[in-house]
């Protein structure tokens, strides 16, 4: 029996793509959720960026919890199964009257996995509407293979590389994915999708986390992942420890290592060599 997810909703992603809203907390949980990571801005002097927006779970023990939260991993293990790790996690936030945008992309495009089993969890520390540049999908399109890509790096682009689908997007066929505080979406590694710049007077600030079937293995180098659920029976993955405060210095030893592993990974081909490098877009 699912856990969380009814069977219509189950047979809905695996036809569409994606599924939202689901309430994943309480809305005054999200709300507590950025005033931490607003607090740790407020030490930086300005918006996190960067490296620090990537695999941010080994960084912060919130977020480390937010990746194992129950309800988002009982929705996981309903597509999944039991045996679930996290791959990666960012933040995507696009600041207020920002220029900031998302291309039409699909997920797997630079991320070297064996399968197209992987399914992004991403959890809304805010509203996400029409207004402030709420995420599009095409349904349907994570039933086609990977199409091919093209870089541009624009500036404005969240993107790794600011790839873009370098096939035509029926945008006809988009439907917005409104989220309210503690709600999230989910949608497959394959589903094209992107979103609008922010237009409104409020940052639009989520968390994406990448799940995946502990199956999975990594074809283009070494690669880390969390346990966060059931047992690794392949162990394809380095386990990745749980961080015992936040910012923790031998944490962020690690996650240094960790992000210029991925850069290189994500950025290969291309000469950029670390995601500060690169216009300090998140990882997607």
């Amino acid at each position: 029996m699912p856990k969380l997810l009814t069977e219509t909703q189950i047979e809905r992603f695996w036809a569409e793509g994606f599924l939202a809203p689901i309430r994943v907390m309480p809305e005054a949980d999200a709300v507590e959720y950025r005033r931490r990571l607003e607090g740790f801005e407020a030490t930086t002097g300005g918006p996190m960026r960067g490296d620090l927006r990537h695999k941010s779970h080994l960084l912060f023990t919130w977020l480390n919890d937010l990746i194992r939260h129950p309800r988002i991993l009982d929705a996981i293990e309903d597509i999944y199964g039991p045996d679930l790790l996290c791959w990666s996690s960012s933040f995507f936030i696009k600041e207020q009257e920002s220029r900031s945008f998302v291309s039409w992309h699909q997920d797997s495009t630079y991320w070297g996995l064996s399968k197209p089993d992987v399914v992004t969890a991403w959890v809304a520390f805010t509203d996400a509407n029409e207004g402030n540049g709420a995420m599009q999908v095409i349904p349907g399109t994570h039933l086609i293979d990977q199409v091919p890509h093209r870089d541009t790096f624009e500036k404005h682009n969240l993107l790794t590389r600011g790839q873009e689908i370098a096939v035509e997007v029926d945008e006809a066929k988009a439907v917005r994915l409104d989220l309210k505080p503690g709600e999230m979406s989910l949608h497959h590694v394959r589903l094209f999708h992107g979103s609008p710049p922010n237009l409104s007077f409020d940052r639009r600030i989520g968390y994406a986390i990448r799940y995946i079937p502990t199956s999975l293995r990594q074809l283009e180098g070494d690669d880390s992942a969390t346990l966060v659920r059931g047992e690794d029976r392949f162990g394809h993955f380095a386990p990745e420890p749980r961080p015992r405060t936040d910012l923790d210095p031998d944490m962020m030893a690690l996650h240094k290592e960790i992000a210029e592993r991925n850069a290189r990974l994500l950025y290969r081909g291309t000469g950029v060599a670390s995601f500060n490098d690169s216009r300090g877009a998140g990882l997607r």
